[in-house]
């Protein structure tokens, strides 16, 4: 059984739903990088040093763990920590209407035109769509796609639109594990 999971995607990819899936069928902690990466949830982030100090303490406290989101770039030295990597990717149209729906889900009418949030939800929902076609400079599938060239562990790789119990069952099939 993998005892240090990761699981990763674009925004709206469902990682953050998956690892609590997972958590419900093993003896793992589900733990979120948006956790650590925000001091203010998506409108102040933690320092750097301060984030890896949190979440290498947090990993180093616990023998089994999930730990979904996205650790590109500032979570590099995380990498060994790993024993299985989670990969999904889910079509665009699908993602962000997702993520049009949580954001409404979150902020309500202040997400909508003339909302106080309408312009942050706005610049979020066009830096979520860059996901497929931007280059590194952004999150996006090809710093994925690098990020995951450089993992010495296995990768079990989701793609298309399968709903959470299809994850978690092919998640746990992968580590020999009963549904």
């Amino acid at each position: 059984m993998y005892s240090r999971i990761h699981i990763m995607g674009a925004s709206g990819a469902g990682t953050s739903t998956l690892g609590r899936a997972l958590a419900d069928h093993l003896p793992h902690v589900h733990l979120d990088s948006d956790d650590y990466f925000w001091e203010r949830k998506y409108t102040k982030q933690t320092e750097i040093t301060e984030r890896l100090g949190r979440i290498t303490g947090d990993l180093d406290q616990r023998e089994r763990w999930i730990l979904s989101g996205a650790v590109c770039g500032w979570g590099d030295g995380l990498r060994p920590r790993f024993d299985l990597v989670v990969f999904l990717w889910i079509p665009q149209d699908i993602r962000l209407e997702r993520l049009r729906t949580r954001e409404y889900e979150r902020y309500g009418v202040e997400s909508l035109p003339g909302g106080s949030m309408f312009e942050g939800v706005q610049a979020f929902m066009e830096w979520a769509a860059l996901y497929d076609t931007a280059g590194r400079e952004v999150r996006s599938r090809i710093l994925h796609e690098e990020w995951m060239s450089c993992l010495s562990c296995p990768v079990l790789r989701l793609e298309g639109d399968l709903s959470v119990e299809e994850r978690t069952k092919v998640v746990l099939k992968e580590m020999s594990v009963s549904f």
